[in-house]
């Protein structure tokens, strides 16, 4: 009998690979974040818009390289699996096993922010603005990254684009008893990367904001990602080995300390103006 939803069967590799080793799709979902928002600080310094000057857009990106992967794989483990790094300390250099959490990386680059900003004597509320119109990209690449994989699945449903997940199941169960599910890795492709894009380029060109009030857009998106992360989380599937805290699936709880952040912005420009 033929099944009434799509299978995620799609491979992670793009081309051969050898074992674990090939170009995987997650990868290149971060290859292309980065490469997009070094494209956007260009065009930002030709319009005459940053105080980041071209020629440092280069070390800027590669600043931010190591904030978003140091930060992303640190809190995946601190944040999510915190027993692993104990019990099994070289699964951090196991790259290809997977495990980044966005919460870290925006953690990492809060970091990275500061000493590129000292370093460069630029205004880390103004390096801040920038970087956060172009991180909603990179959130695109790799939730869709995500859905390649048929990892992060969502919640059971039988909605008519529900899809089937082989991983979801223990392996060797038949595809017609496997439950479809919410793919939302697409939703928060849409939310997260498209959605928040499309606010916040309309804030950088449409409004002096950057200019006129530096930290303000830094702290918005800070703010529009934890909320929108938080209704994706009500369909995403929890991981089954993490544990709710409060009550709330990690990633909702983890919010919350976004919107401080965005609320810490937001405070820094008005005691700066």
């Amino acid at each position: 009998m033929p099944l009434a939803f799509w299978v995620d069967n799609l491979s992670p590799f793009l081309g051969p690979h050898w074992g674990n080793f090939g170009i995987r799709y997650y990868g290149l979902g971060y290859v292309a974040g980065f490469l997009t928002a070094g494209w956007l600080l260009q065009r930002y310094a030709g319009a005459g818009r940053s105080q980041l000057p071209r020629e440092k857009v280069a070390d800027f990106i590669v600043t931010m390289v190591f904030g978003v992967m140091l930060g992303g794989r640190i809190g995946s483990f601190l944040l999510y699996h915190p027993d692993q790094l104990l019990h099994d300390p070289l699964s951090f250099f196991r790259v290809w096993e997977g495990g980044m959490a966005s919460h870290g990386g925006f953690a990492g680059v809060a970091i990275a922010l500061w000493w590129f900003a000292r370093a460069e004597k630029i205004s880390f509320l103004h390096l801040s603005d920038l970087i956060a119109s172009a991180t909603p990209p990179g959130l695109f690449f790799v939730r869709i990254a995500n859905f390649i994989n048929g990892e992060l699945w969502g919640k059971p449903t039988t909605v008519s684009w529900a899809v089937i997940f082989p991983k979801s199941a223990d392996p060797g169960t038949p595809l017609h008893l496997i439950l479809p599910r919410h793919p939302s890795q697409l939703y928060e492709a849409a939310l997260e990367g498209g959605l928040l894009f499309a606010l916040v380029q309309w804030r950088f060109w449409r409004t002096d904001v950057v200019r006129r009030k530096p930290g303000q857009l830094a702290g918005e998106l800070l703010i529009a990602y934890a909320l929108v992360r938080v209704v994706c989380e009500i369909f995403r599937e929890p991981d089954s080995d993490v544990t709710p805290i409060l009550g709330l699936s990690r990633g909702t709880f983890y919010s919350v300390f976004l919107v401080a952040g965005g609320l810490a912005y937001l405070f820094a420009r008005r005691r700066k103006a």
